[in-house]
């Protein structure tokens, strides 16, 4: 399981805080002129992988400090329907500033955790690894790759540097030589450090014999059909990794595993995970009671 550095958690904060908060909050402020004391608790509403749950916590921290926080459940914990999540107590006026940018921390993290949990379990028993790719939202791609793997996830290229993905577009610039594929390959190796990979995308079963012959370490087959996968997989012959990729769904996913890929990256857990559903809910803190002697 990746660790997200807490650096990398508070300067996300920072930004979402500065984003809602750097005008003050007008409707806390013209109904409340004094402190507030209140309790609030973060409650799921589906079953879920927790993650966000840090930068929620900093969110409120850096709101206000002196608030009074209980988590119940950390980053990479599974929760049920109804669970209780995170107790806040303290100043309700500083509980309110921070709610929104807490929840969407919690909401949209917790999206991708639970979609890549559910993409692993679909191809359990076989070995075929879940990975994202870099279709994330600027300045959050820690965070969000983070979310992966928590879910079960692997990560694929954090950054262009990460690995030589040799893509339809690179070829396209290569089609005044013979053989693209194989060339851009042998351009790679020619100039590559040992210790990243490459990788090139095929659109056909044509191609895999070119890319063979420039001998990258993964031939990454997009947009193809599960037999076609197979077909791919037979003439490869273990002489490479084997990605699919693309029109990835739960629907499918498990007959790409059982095709005989290696590794299946999915754009669809960091673009378009569906947000998990968590509320605020928060009432009057009651006064305590004192003894008298």
């Amino acid at each position: 399981m990746a660790t997200l550095p807490a650096a990398e958690i508070r300067r996300a904060v920072r930004q979402g805080l500065i984003e809602d908060l750097a005008q003050g909050d007008a409707t806390t402020a013209a109904i409340f002129s004094s402190p507030v004391p209140a309790r609030a608790k973060i409650i799921t509403q589906q079953p879920l992988v927790v993650a966000g749950m840090a930068a929620a916590v900093q969110a409120f921290l850096m709101v206000d400090p002196s608030l009074r926080l209980s988590v119940s459940k950390r980053d990479g914990d599974r929760a049920t329907n109804g669970e209780v999540l995170l107790d806040i107590e303290g100043d309700g006026r500083s509980i309110l500033q921070a709610e929104r940018v807490a929840l969407n921390f919690l909401q949209h993290l917790s999206g991708i955790a639970t979609l890549t949990q559910r993409f692993c379990r679909a191809v359990r028993g076989y070995p075929a690894s879940i990975m994202d790719t870099r279709k994330t939202l600027p300045g959050w791609r820690a965070l969000q790759k983070w979310a992966v793997s928590l879910g079960g996830g692997n990560n694929h290229r954090r950054s262009l540097s990460d690995g030589i993905l040799i893509k339809d577009n690179h070829l396209a610039l290569l089609q005044r030589n013979r053989r693209p594929v194989t060339r851009a390959c042998r351009l790679a190796h020619a100039c590559r450090s040992s210790t990243i990979p490459i990788i090139v995308e095929i659109e056909s079963l044509s191609e895999v014999r070119h890319a063979l012959a420039g001998k990258p370490d993964i031939i990454l087959l997009d947009n193809m059909v599960p037999n076609m996968v197979r077909r791919a997989v037979a003439l490869i012959k273990s002489q490479a990794l084997v990605e699919v990729s693309g029109g990835i769904t739960l629907k499918n996913v498990r007959a790409m595993a059982a095709a005989g890929a290696d590794r299946i990256s999915i754009g669809a857990l960091t673009h378009s995970a569906p947000a998990a559903t968590v509320s605020l809910v928060m009432t009057l803190a009651r006064p305590s009671r004192r003894r008298h002697a």
